[in-house]
């Protein structure tokens, strides 16, 4: 019988392992599948190699089944870096968040990651980036919203007609 082959084959292996990483029950399966082949009698290595992983992966993935069974296969928690406001600077600034700049005394008729990170620093004396300030946003409820320019001196009327999305 002849051998079955898959055109431009290095591609689809990363396009397939991207797949397996994509979500939490194909990672699971994946350990499953590694571990499965370590009780048929394939060493660490070789299983890494077959399956795409660095052989230590496989080794941590037999540790945690032999320690916890197949509970050591799911998916842990991913904790990540701590935060740097509290749970109540972060009930503060999605309050404040709900008002114009204004208001409290600063520039502008928005929001944004700039004036955000000025005001948590000022206020809390925490420095948080700009971009994480823009991430707090979409966490907290927010979404981006650009304000249209006004053309000086322009008619209300043709401006109104040249739009692309209005009813003539």
């Amino acid at each position: 019988m002849k051998p079955l082959t898959i055109a431009d084959s290095p591609t689809i292996i990363l396009g397939l392992q991207d797949e397996i990483r994509r979500s939490e029950e194909s990672r699971y399966d994946h350990r499953l599948h590694g571990v499965l082949l370590v009780a048929q009698g394939m060493t660490c290595p070789e299983v890494a190699h077959l399956l795409g992983d660095a052989p230590r992966s496989v080794e941590y993935w037999v540790g945690r089944f032999e320690r916890d069974g197949l509970a050591g296969l799911l998916e842990g928690e991913r904790p990540g870096r701590p935060r740097r406001l509290t749970d109540q600077q972060r009930a503060g600034v999605d309050r404040i968040l709900r008002n114009p700049p204004r208001e409290i005394g600063l520039s502008g008729n928005l929001w944004d990651g700039k004036t955000l990170s000025t005001w948590i620093e000022q206020r809390y004396g925490v420095a948080i980036g700009v971009r994480q300030c823009q991430r707090m946003f979409r966490q907290l409820g927010f979404r981006l919203r650009k304000p249209r320019p006004a053309l000086a001196q322009a008619n209300p009327a043709v401006q109104k007609a040249h739009k692309k999305n209005s009813k003539l």
